[in-house]
């Protein structure tokens, strides 16, 4: 994910890198940035976002792994320093957000949701980071509903439960990503898809990404945020 930004910034004439760095340089060539894009990996992201905040530079996060609770923490940090905003996308493909936006409209229908999310066998992470956004979306659906129909959960085979849906994880070769939100009623399932099959598919988010996130005030999450996603007039 970080050469696609590296290439997309490169070929956008409005954009010029301030700095590359890796999760393991110091964090002090972030300053002087006008965006920090945080593309790395779980156990750092939060503390270079953190850093970043604090310098005063809006951040645009693309790492996985940003659950709720770290979601809280952050809006805290947002709010104590009272400055640069943070937009946190789980997912850049605009049909991933269609489907997750899909997934939480089912939601109020049916009582019992599992998530079945494939991923290559690079992905450092599980669930993944659209995973968690699309479990916790259906929870808050389903607010006052409410958890989801999870019959034998204790059992490990049965996933890893996120805001009460159970979440399975698979990492095999030949497939970059895949999430299937399975919904269970009387008589009948409905299955929403989505198959990444490039990252070709996460350049349209990432460049509206870029675009939106200098101007975000608090901590903002999901491409959805920045899309139209109203029924048409």
């Amino acid at each position: 994910m970080g050469r696609l930004f590296l290439r997309l910034i490169d070929d956008d004439p409005e954009l010029e890198l301030h700095a590359g760095l890796s999760s393991k340089d110091d964090l002090e060539g972030v300053v002087g940035a006008a965006l920090v894009v945080d593309v790395t990996v779980p156990a750092v992201s939060p503390g270079i976002v953190e850093k970043a905040v604090r310098a005063g530079i809006p951040v645009l996060v693309g790492t996985s792994g940003w659950s709720e609770p770290r979601l809280a923490a952050l809006r805290r940090v947002v709010a104590e320093v009272d400055g640069p905003g943070v937009l946190v996308i789980p997912n850049f493909s605009v049909g991933s957000v269609l489907a997750t936006t899909f997934a939480t409209m089912a939601a109020r229908f049916y009582e019992s949701v599992e998530i079945i999310e494939t991923h290559h066998p690079g992905k450092v992470d599980s669930p993944s980071g659209t995973a968690i956004r699309t479990a916790e979306l259906i929870a808050a659906a389903r607010r006052d509903l409410g958890p989801v129909r999870a019959p034998h959960a204790d059992q490990r085979a049965r996933g890893q439960q996120v805001a009460s849906v159970p979440v399975h994880s698979l990492r095999l070769p030949g497939i970059e990503a895949r999430q299937e939100v399975v919904f269970g009623g009387t008589g009948e399932t409905l299955s929403l898809l989505h198959d990444t099959t490039a990252q070709s598919a996460y350049e349209k988010g990432i460049r509206l990404s870029l675009d939106a996130a200098p101007t975000v005030t608090g901590v903002v999450v999901g491409l959805d945020s920045i899309l139209s996603l109203g029924a048409p007039e």
